[in-house]
C-alpha cells in the first residue's frame, strides 16, 4: 500500500484524491488545505488538515497547489528527506526545496472539478532526481490505470506548451466559434459533430495530413467573404493570423 498526502484543494487536487480513493493500493493519508471549507465535504472519508505543522508521515507527498505557490509551499513543509512531488507542467523540479526528495508526477488532462475524468485516460509524465523514487512513481500512476512516461524538465515544458495550444487556444477558438453562432442565433450544437471528428482524425494521421479548408486550398474567395463576414476586429485578427500560417505551412 502506497501511502500519499494531498496538499491543495484545487481542481487537481480533488481529482487525484477522487482516483485514489478507488485504487486498491494507494491510501490518501491526509489532506491539506489553508482553508478547511474547500474540502470540508470530504472530511468524513480523509483526515483533513489545515496546518502543514499537521501533516502525518507518508510515502509521498504531493503538492497541488498554483504553480506560483509550490516553491514556498515546499518550502514551508516541516520535514526532512521524504518524497515531495509536484503535478505542474511548467515549474521546475528544482523549484522544489532540497531538503527533501524531489520529483514530478504531471498528470496531462484539463481538469474541472465538475467534470469526471477517466484516469486511463490521462498520461502521467514522470520526472525524478533520485533513481529510487520514479519506480514508486511509476506504480503510483499504474495505480491509477494512467499511461505513464519518464521525462525531464525540458521535455515536460515542451508538453506544458503545447498542451496550451491544443486545449487552452483551442477551446477559446470554440468560443469565439460560439460568438459568431450566438450572434446569427443558430445553435452551436449543430458544431458539435465536427468538433469530435476533427479531434477524432489527430488519433490517426498527424495533424499536417489533417488539415483541410480554404487557407490550405488557397481559396482566396472564400477567405475574403469570411472576412467581410466578421465583424469583431479581434476574431479578424485570429482568421488572418491563422489562415496566414496554414498557408505558409502547405506552401500557398
Amino acid at each position: 500500500m502506497i501511502t500519499v498526502s494531498i496538499i491543495g484543494a484545487g481542481n487537481v487536487a480533488t481529482h487525484l484524491f477522487k482516483a485514489f480513493s478507488k485504487t486498491k493500493t494507494v491510501s490518501v493519508k491526509q489532506w491539506y488545505s489553508r482553508d478547511l471549507n474547500k474540502i470540508s465535504s470530504f472530511k468524513n472519508k480523509v483526515e483533513i488538515v489545515a496546518d502543514l505543522n499537521g501533516l502525518a508521515e507518508a510515502d509521498i507527498y504531493i503538492i497541488a497547489v498554483s504553480d506560483d505557490a509550490i516553491s514556498s509551499v515546499s518550502e514551508a513543509l516541516p520535514f526532512k528527506d521524504r518524497l515531495v512531488v509536484h503535478t505542474s507542467g511548467s515549474v521546475g523540479i528544482y523549484d522544489l526545496d532540497k531538503k527533501n526528495r524531489r520529483a514530478v508526477f504531471y498528470p496531462l488532462q484539463t481538469f474541472s472539478k465538475e467534470a469526471k475524468v477517466d484516469f486511463k485516460q490521462v498520461p502521467i509524465c514522470i520526472e525524478t532526481i533520485g533513481k529510487k523514487d520514479y519506480p514508486q512513481l511509476k506504480s503510483l500512476a499504474e495505480a491509477l490505470g494512467s499511461p505513464h512516461y519518464r521525462v525531464n524538465s525540458d521535455q515536460r515544458k515542451a508538453l506544458h506548451l503545447a498542451a496550451v495550444f491544443v486545449n487552452n487556444f483551442t477551446n477559446q477558438l470554440y468560443r469565439v466559434a460560439h460568438e459568431i453562432t450566438e450572434f446569427e442565433g443558430v445553435e452551436f450544437d449543430i458544431l458539435k459533430p465536427l468538433i469530435l471528428e476533427t479531434a477524432k482524425k489527430v488519433q490517426t494521421m498527424s495533424p499536417y495530413m489533417a488539415q483541410t479548408g480554404p487557407a490550405k486550398r488557397n481559396d482566396k474567395k472564400t477567405i475574403k467573404r469570411h472576412l467581410k463576414q466578421l465583424k469583431n476586429e479581434q476574431h479578424k485578427a485570429i482568421y488572418n493570423l491563422l489562415t496566414n500560417t496554414i498557408k505558409k505551412t502547405h506552401g500557398r
